[in-house]
């Protein structure tokens, strides 16, 4: 498991020795984050885009239910309307595969295409991120586990999502699929920051609720686990906590009435917000979790995560409650340090039961057995090390067990 100074150099979180009064120490922060273009109709603008990253031949990489929404001709109108002859890739499932990735990379090298265009929810954009690895590192997308392990120069990379809540479009993950070992791996680096990210709200229309629903809790979970991070900042402070705020407002609300574009409005912002702060703050223990359980059994990892969310609040906030008094505040709860973490946790998962989110991981097929290999697994998983409560491998079962 990468030291938790690995992952704050990442993060930009640096305390040092300073010569203020008293010697008291003082933050350097360094905050990554890609050129943003965000707004209804915004979609138009990726010609132009991919033009300022010096694209000729973009390739974009696609699923087959963008091409079925229709979003992908638009995109390829608008680029040939910039004058670019795109190449179109879509052999992304859900929770993109390693074999995926070495596919699409193969199908990039044959096109002679120059920059990374993906059009669509987290694996889509995880599953580019992966080709431009490859592309530029050579090897298989496995060998880069870890933090910073990709250390030669990427194609370009913009990102377009059209779902509410992965953040992927703006982060230095990259989360892959070892079909071999059934896990998830996190791959992490600040050269998986994408150039330009472009949030048109109006992709969101095409979105299916149980897939609004998994990628809203995605986004909540971000945004708490970010904000009680040992690796946060100011600077991802106020984006954590404005992501919580306009989850809790706009997610069932936009799901129920989705004829108002001011909640899809809201809810690709909290994405965006969400997506900056964990992406320089890190995550913790339920992402470590998530992403072994989804890698066992190709589960919508934002389900997952609205399973598994209440249980690391509750655990956390023993040790941390202090932290949890703000998130509390954004959903419109009081609540001292002592029982915020109930508070908070009982509220999100009224939230998961209104968008209908299984109450435990055995109704999404997770048993006993599947334990040890689950919480050995979460061990390793690079958003432990941030976790704001130190975490052994009998805590992380014991928290699989309250949430069967």
């Amino acid at each position: 498991m990468p030291p938790l100074a690995a992952l704050e150099r990442r993060s930009g979180h640096v305390h040092e020795a300073a010569g203020g009064p008293q010697g008291a120490p003082t933050g350097v922060i360094k905050f990554q984050a890609p050129e943003v273009v965000f707004g209804a109709g915004s979609l138009r603008e990726a010609g132009f885009a991919a033009r300022r990253l010096g694209a000729r031949r973009p390739f974009v990489v696609t699923d087959a239910g963008l091409i079925e929404a229709g979003w992908v001709t638009q995109l390829v109108d608008h680029l040939s309307g910039a004058g670019l002859s795109a190449t179109v890739w879509s052999g992304v499932t859900p929770n993109p595969k390693d074999h995926e990735v070495t596919q699409g990379y193969e199908r990039y090298r044959e096109s002679g295409c120059d920059v990374l265009i993906a059009i669509g929810g987290g694996s889509c954009i995880d599953a580019a991120k992966g080709i431009a690895i490859l592309t530029g590192n050579g090897g298989s997308i496995l060998d880069y586990a870890g933090v910073d392990r990709v250390t030669r120069a990427i194609p370009p990379l913009l990102m377009i999502p059209t779902t509410a809540g992965t953040g992927a479009d703006v982060s230095q993950f990259c989360i892959i699929t070892d079909t071999v070992n059934a896990v998830k791996v996190t791959i992490m680096g600040r050269a998986l920051v994408p150039d330009i990210s472009l949030t048109d709200p109006d992709l969101l229309t095409t979105m299916p609720d149980d897939l609004a629903a998994a990628t809203g809790l995605d986004a909540l979970t971000h945004g708490i686990e970010a904000f009680v991070s040992r690796a946060h900042n100011p600077l991802t402070d106020g984006h954590a906590l404005s992501a919580v705020r306009l989850v809790f407002g706009n997610l069932a609300e936009m799901i129920d009435r989705p004829e108002v574009a001011a909640h899809r409005e809201n809810m690709a912002q909290a994405s965006l917000e969400a997506g900056l702060a964990f992406s320089n703050a890190i995550l913790g223990a339920t992402h470590a979790m998530s992403h072994q359980v989804g890698g066992l059994l190709d589960l919508p990892h934002g389900v997952v995560n609205g399973v598994l969310l209440p249980h690391v609040i509750r655990f956390n906030a023993a040790v941390a409650g202090d932290r949890f008094v703000p998130l509390a505040a954004m959903a419109g709860l009081h609540g001292g340090s002592d029982e915020v973490g109930d508070v908070l946790a009982d509220e999100v998962r009224s939230v998961a039961d209104r968008l209908g989110v299984p109450k435990g991981l055995s109704q999404l097929g997770v048993t006993e057995a599947d334990i040890p290999t689950l919480a050995a697994n979460a061990m390793v998983d690079a958003c432990l090390s941030t976790n704001p409560r130190p975490v052994e491998v009998d805590d992380l079962a014991a928290l699989f067990r309250a949430a069967l």
